[in-house]
């Protein structure tokens, strides 16, 4: 019984103590901001079938879905530099952004992905 309790009282220590990262969000009216300053790193997560319905103009396509996304977000992108994901409303590019944070990348979610951003630029 002592060896029962001890063990939970530890993983509850080790689930305490694992470090949580946060993901980073940008809206869409900061993204267009920054698009007109500077060339960053832009990938629509969206299936093709998503992006032929339309896209914003600098992104690269990397379907979330894709069994080698994280293959090709490395071949694609460099990752000393900062990256914007988006999707159609924010929930598949959210979960990408965790997957790149887990593996390294400064990374920026588009909160309303390209739903807002085409609501806000009449596209």
């Amino acid at each position: 019984m002592k060896s029962l309790i001890f063990i939970f009282l530890t993983s509850l220590l080790l689930i305490n103590c694992t470090e949580v990262q946060e993901v980073n969000t940008i809206t869409t009216v900061e993204l267009k901001k920054l698009l007109s300053k500077d060339k960053i790193q832009l990938i629509d997560v969206r299936t093709q079938r998503e992006v032929k319905q339309g896209f914003i103009e600098t992104a690269l396509f990397i379907d979330y879905f894709d069994k080698n996304f994280l293959i090709k977000v490395n071949r694609a992108v460099n990752k000393k530099r900062p990256v914007y994901l988006y999707c159609r409303s924010g929930n598949r590019s959210g979960k990408a952004t965790k997957i790149l944070l887990e593996n390294g990348f400064e990374v920026y979610n588009v909160i309303g992905g390209y739903t807002k951003w085409k609501k806000e630029n009449n596209k």
